[in-house]
């Protein structure tokens, strides 16, 4: 009888840890949480500076391509008009 409580405190404290390793410990649920959100938040980024360079990559195809990408970034950015050609400015 006193072997079958000894067995019984034993298998209670050895569930007792494996209880405190899966909550708490290594690789325990709130570090499996913490990792989770670190990744979407780094799937996140990672996504965002996909699309930017895609449409970095797409800027540079249309300025090789011709000399409309580069004359509309003329105007728009640096503010240049062709000779003989008239500004207007509205103002709204």
């Amino acid at each position: 009888m006193n072997f079958v409580k000894i067995l019984i405190v034993v298998l209670l404290l050895l569930i007792a840890q494996l209880q405190y390793r899966l909550w708490l410990g290594d690789g325990g649920r709130q570090e499996v949480k913490e990792y989770q959100q670190q990744l979407d938040i780094l799937t996140k980024e990672a996504m965002e500076k996909k699309e930017r360079n895609d449409a970095l990559y797409a800027e540079v195809l249309d300025l090789r391509k011709g000399e409309e990408a580069i004359e509309e970034r003329a105007r728009y950015e640096l503010g240049m008009i062709k000779e003989n050609e008239t500004f207007f400015q509205v103002i709204e």
